[in-house]
């Protein structure tokens, strides 16, 4: 029988999955967040935000595709077993019952229901809410073969619609102010770029890009695409689809977010945003509207989530099923989930600012690997010189109790002066280039001695 061949509806089946599984809770909370600190530049940092959370997640879904990896341990498998399993927990854990899991429940939560609540009750309402929402979960996950059809045909498509006539028709219709002369926050003043970048790791698209890598494959191989290359290029090709789809979105958010300075004070978080701007717009029925809205895209992210989560872990333990991983995902995510968003948030950033120097790194090297053949030295040589002042760049976003410790500031002095870039959070940038150098002229010597061009 011959391998069937992808086609335009098989492709946007495939990316309107891919766009459900990125787009969730940090992905509407952020962006409309990031609109109210740049302000009237807001557009600079759009174009920063947009590079991490839309570029280099279609980046991951091409590394796969070109390395032909099935996910992350296999991207990172250059490096070694160890570090690739040690990877692999690492983002799965992030991803999984520690931060991004967790706080699927909480968005939602914290948009739609706790408003409504007295301080007093919240935390039993917190409770119910998230009891419920990863007991449907884990319901729907259950079957990984539904995958396909829970995401990419029925929630996806109800989300957009909530999305298109709550949002975007109303607020372009009627704005609620000029995106020109909102006001700046200091840190957009001068640095919108940089501080859009970093905003864009909130979202964990590009960890979730990596851990969604099986999923997807699995995902295609369903619709009957079995050869490795049409594999690959459908990847591509849908990932192209779908993370375009998320790009769009982000920028309206972005572009509301400055606009409703005008009615708004800036608030502390973009959940808070969206429930004035529902309620603007709609009174209480925006506000039902938004909660409903805001859990079923941030189930669709919690669904891929724990589905990648247990395909990759029954992969490396095999002997345990996917079923008892689905399980202790879903029941740590829920205990998480209970510590409430902003504990999540703020102990979510240090650890991303650690991991993501490193699965940008280990993208690249993806994308590039076969001009080098794959040598495992060029990844060795980049990972361990971006190993460093990413640390450094993790322990410089703990939460202030730790970071005004004497000790930390004097680690902290160090890495201010030896690492370009430290202070604006890119300290390992320049140490990555110089490791990506380094090995691939460590590589192109060592092919030249290999065939007899340099003497021993």
């Amino acid at each position: 029988m011959k391998t069937k061949k992808a086609s335009i509806r098989r492709s946007m089946i495939i990316a309107s999955l891919i766009f459900g599984m990125l787009f969730g809770a940090g992905n509407l909370i952020f962006p409309v967040h990031l609109g109210q600190l740049a302000g009237s530049n807001w557009l600079i940092a759009s174009s920063g935000f947009l590079l991490s959370g839309v570029l280099l997640p279609l980046m991951a879904l091409l590394a796969i595709s070109i390395t032909k990896s099935n996910g992350i341990y296999d991207l990172a498998l250059p490096n070694g077993r160890y570090y690739a399993l040690i990877f692999l927990i690492l983002v799965h854990a992030t991803l999984g019952p520690l931060f991004a899991t967790p706080r699927t429940a909480t968005v939602p939560y914290e948009i739609g229901i706790a408003p409504y609540l007295s301080k007093s009750t919240n935390t039993l309402g917190l409770l119910i809410y998230s009891a419920i929402f990863f007991s449907l979960v884990y319901l729907f996950s259950n079957h990984e073969g539904k995958i396909t059809t829970l995401i990419g045909k029925v929630l996806n498509p109800l989300f957009l619609l909530l999305l298109l006539f709550l949002i975007f028709l109303l607020a372009f219709i009627n704005p609620l102010g000029s995106r020109n002369t909102a006001a700046i926050t200091a840190s957009y003043a001068r640095h919108a770029f940089s501080n859009g970048f970093l905003q864009g790791y909130n979202t964990m698209d590009g960890l979730a890009a990596l851990a969604f890598g099986i999923t997807i494959i699995t995902a295609i191989r369903e619709l009957g695409i079995k050869k490795t290359r049409q594999i690959s290029l459908a990847t591509a090709k849908s990932g192209f689809l779908g993370i375009a789809g998320v790009a769009i979105i982000y920028l309206a958010l972005i572009w509301l977010g400055a606009t409703s300075l005008h009615q708004f004070k800036l608030a502390a978080n973009g959940g808070i945003t969206l429930a004035q701007i529902s309620h603007h717009y709609l009174g209480t029925a925006g506000d039902a509207i938004l909660a409903t809205l805001a859990t079923i895209t941030c189930m669709t992210s919690a669904m891929g989530l724990v589905i990648a989560f247990s395909q990759d872990f029954h992969r490396r333990f095999p002997k345990i099923s996917y079923r008892t991983f689905l399980r202790i995902n879903c029941g740590l995510s829920f205990l998480f989930a209970n510590l409430g968003l902003n504990q999540i948030i703020a102990w979510s950033t240090p650890i991303l600012m650690f991991l993501y120097p490193l699965a940008i790194t280990l993208i690249i090297l993806g994308l590039l690997s076969p001009l080098f053949k794959n040598d495992r030295l060029v990844y060795r040589i980049t990972t361990e010189l971006t190993l460093i002042p990413a640390f450094f760049d993790m322990l410089n976003a703990l939460p202030a109790g730790l970071h005004e410790s004497r000790l930390l500031q004097t680690l902290l002095g160090f890495a201010q002066q030896y690492f370009p870039f430290f202070n604006l959070g890119f300290g390992w940038l320049t140490f990555g280039i110089a490791g990506l150098i380094l090995g691939l002229i460590c590589h192109v010597l060592r092919v030249r001695k290999r065939l007899g061009l340099i003497s021993e």
